[in-house]
């Protein structure tokens, strides 16, 4: 019986022996399919992890900045002339639109006062010639045919002068009376030859104060937008006053080409009416002619 016990207790105790020993068995049996199932379901968390945790804040700050960037390098690069005309207070616009024309006036009147003074002191000077020979005034509107101008003018006067004088003893008095005409002549003819000058001197004498105006207004209201805005922001304040500031550049603009081309003119002109000048006393001289020889024929008439 003690055999059999024994035996009995033997048996029970290989039984648990081979349980405990199967037991770390199973178990790493079953932790071993389990690694590989971790081993694969670890890829799909770690996989993501990079792309959507760590990257996650540069990414969100990155593109805040390079659109922050791309906003404010664009409107900085869009500050052109027209740009800033069209996106300018519609009392700047205004002085813009008037600047401008100033100017376009500028150049038309440079234009059109040059072509002027050009033909008329042409033809001044070859009507001078053709009566650089000529012995009285009568030959000398021969010479000149029908044209108009302003010898022909002068010779006009002088024979409705003597025409109207015949039977005067007075020879001064008759010279007297055409310089008198001559002179009237020759103011109408200034005036005339002026005409767009006084347009040039007011534009050049304006201009600079009406863009300023313009500035001033731009720049008002650039303070008035920081004022609404509480920034100080270079990108914020500098197209207003840039706006402003073009309101001024264009004043310059319309006013040193005017100031120049006035200048010009006055040169030019003074020396047309030079020559007006020396039409006029050769008009003069012609009709002393006529007088004195008028008298001459008298007097011999009386010899006789």
């Amino acid at each position: 019986m003690k055999i059999m016990s024994f035996q009995a207790s033997l048996a029970a105790a290989l039984v648990l022996a081979a349980a405990w020993l199967a037991s770390p068995v199973s178990a790493q049996t079953q932790a071993t399919p389990a690694a590989p199932v971790q081993s694969t379901a670890q890829p799909s968390p770690v996989s993501p992890a990079p792309v959507v945790a760590p990257p996650a804040a540069p990414q969100a700050v990155a593109p805040a900045k390079s659109d922050t960037a791309a906003v404010i390098a664009p409107a900085m690069k869009e500050l052109s002339p027209w740009v800033m005309f069209m996106s300018a207070d519609i009392i700047v616009k205004a002085v813009m639109i008037g600047l401008a024309f100033a100017s376009l006036m500028t150049w038309t009147v440079l234009i059109a006062k040059s072509i002027e003074l050009s033909i008329a002191a042409t033809k001044l000077r070859s009507a001078l010639k053709k009566i650089a020979e000529a012995r009285s005034l009568a030959e000398a509107q021969m010479a000149l045919g029908s044209k108009a101008g302003i010898l022909p003018s002068f010779l006009a006067a002088a024979l409705r002068e003597a025409r109207m004088s015949a039977g005067l003893s007075s020879d001064t008095g008759i010279k007297e009376r055409a310089a008198s005409s001559f002179s009237e002549i020759m103011r109408a003819e200034a005036r005339r030859i002026r005409v767009g000058m006084g347009v040039l001197a007011t534009i050049g004498s304006t201009s600079p104060f009406v863009g300023l105006f313009g500035t001033v207004w731009g720049i008002m209201n650039s303070f008035i937008g920081i004022s609404k805005s509480q920034t100080t922001n270079l990108a914020v304040v500098a197209p207003g006053i840039a706006e402003a500031l073009l309101a001024t550049a264009i004043g310059l603009v319309a006013a040193i080409p005017a100031v120049i081309i006035y200048n010009y003119f006055s040169r030019v002109t003074k020396s047309y009416l030079e020559l007006v000048s020396r039409a006029s006393g050769a008009a003069g001289r012609l009709l002393s002619r006529d007088l004195d020889r008028s008298h001459g024929s008298v007097h011999s008439r009386a010899a006789e």
